[in-house]
């Protein structure tokens, strides 16, 4: 057979019908392009949901819009996920109110309507998520905003750019919206209209039965309203109550288990300082410095903050380990190096470099064994007491569920049975 096929391709006749099946198979592929796959027309097999005049709406724009869309409504239902977001026609709702975006920002283009960049860069400069420490725009702020959104510049250039569209041609319509004359006269006209009627009254002796309900209808009634002839279930109750004085087990802390106690929680008893601070946080190291200097002239941190154009804060009594966990290390250890009423030497944190003036310092000294005793075996008696009381609540239990009469149970504990 290979052969057959071998001598017809040699032959002329038989290159022309080789030539002419590959050609056939090309137009099958290009067909099969245009109808499925490819990229010769419509949106199916496309990187696009829908087109509209000459924007088109991409998978990736798709998806991300319907994932954001799912983000808030989890902020009031924890629960929900993508799949129940898709049965109960979430991406219907997404992909229409993305078409209705393109479209009001394609007529607004058609008539001429623009956003450009200038006006994209004012919006941007405004939202508050973007600013830094010192509340400027700060572009670490607003690349890290958006990387947490999922987004990028483009991404969020064009959704501000369609919004700003939109907006044109809403509020264009909105301004100049006005009630028709037909509808303003009708409602006017109801304010001062005036009507007349007739009321008459039946009294129920002119329609009500006069004999008595038959047996078949009081059976009915019956049946209809059962639960209303039911008697309330009423119960019987016997109770006897204990306490600490039913209690035969020991209640009072040992010497040792007072000084065990000491122990354990020693650091509690060491000696410790707190410290209350007036802070500033500028953005750069050089406008810490400048401010330290004029302070150091004489200039107040309050003042030189307000004419400045930053605020001040104020962190009430603290302990050294605590400010270094909402601060850092090294501006904890700055801190709480100054004296009282001095300013700490600028040190660089998280959101800036930080100034501060320490206010108050309270010191307290370190308590001995001896000191705590009273407070520890107070502690200690609570926790015997309550723990003497939750076996004698176990036992209690375990006698009544092997049987034991309550009358029983009673007598051996000295108390009496209501």
């Amino acid at each position: 057979m290979i052969g057959f096929f071998r001598r017809i391709f040699s032959s002329k006749i038989g290159l022309a019908l080789a030539l002419a099946f590959i050609g056939l198979i090309g137009f099958a592929f290009a067909g099969a392009d245009v109808s499925g796959t490819g990229t010769f027309g419509g949106i199916s097999g496309s990187d696009r949901v829908a087109v509209v005049g000459d924007s088109k709406i991409g998978v990736a724009e798709f998806s991300r819009t319907a994932s954001s869309a799912v983000d808030q409504i989890r902020q009031n239902n924890p629960t929900i996920t993508m799949r129940a977001f898709v049965e109960q026609d979430g991406l219907e709702d997404v992909l229409e109110q993305m078409v209705n975006r393109y479209t009001l920002a394609e007529y607004a283009s058609s008539f001429g309507f623009r956003a450009g960049d200038n006006l994209v860069n004012s919006e941007i400069m405004q939202i508050p998520a973007f600013r830094g420490a010192d509340g400027n725009f700060s572009q670490e702020s607003y690349e890290g905003a958006l990387a947490q959104q999922g987004l990028n510049d483009a991404l969020l250039r064009e959704d501000l750019r369609l919004g700003l569209l939109a907006e044109q041609v809403t509020l264009s319509a909105i301004r100049g919206a006005r009630l028709p004359n037909k509808f303003a006269n009708r409602y006017a006209a109801l304010l001062g209209e005036r009507r007349k009627g007739s009321v008459a009254f039946i009294p129920s002796a002119a329609f009500a039965p006069t004999e008595d309900p038959s047996d078949a209808q009081l059976q009915a009634f019956y049946d209809e309203n059962r639960a209303d002839f039911i008697r309330p279930e009423r119960r019987t109750v016997r109770f006897a109550t204990f306490g600490m004085d039913n209690v035969d087990a020991r209640t009072t802390p040992t010497d040792a288990e007072i000084a065990a106690r000491y122990e354990r929680d020693k650091e509690d008893y060491a000696a410790s300082e707190t410290r209350s601070f007036t802070r500033l946080i500028v953005p750069t190291e050089d406008a810490a410095n400048s401010i330290l200097a004029r302070i150091g002239g004489g200039a107040s941190l309050d003042s030189v903050a307000e004419e400045l154009g930053f605020g001040t804060s104020k962190i009430e009594a603290t302990e050294r380990s605590d400010y270094a966990t909402s601060t850092s290390s090294a501006v904890a250890e700055a801190a709480f190096a100054a004296d009282r009423g001095d300013i700490a030497k600028p040190v660089r944190g998280a959101l800036g470099w930080h100034i501060t003036r320490v206010d108050t310092v309270t010191g307290r000294a370190a308590r001995s064994l001896a000191d705590v005793t009273p407070e520890l075996r107070e502690t200690l008696t609570g926790e015997l007491q309550i723990a003497a009381l939750a076996d004698l609540s176990a036992r209690i239990e375990e006698q009544v569920d092997d049987g034991m009469p309550l009358s029983e149970v009673a007598e051996d504990l000295g108390i009496e049975v209501t």
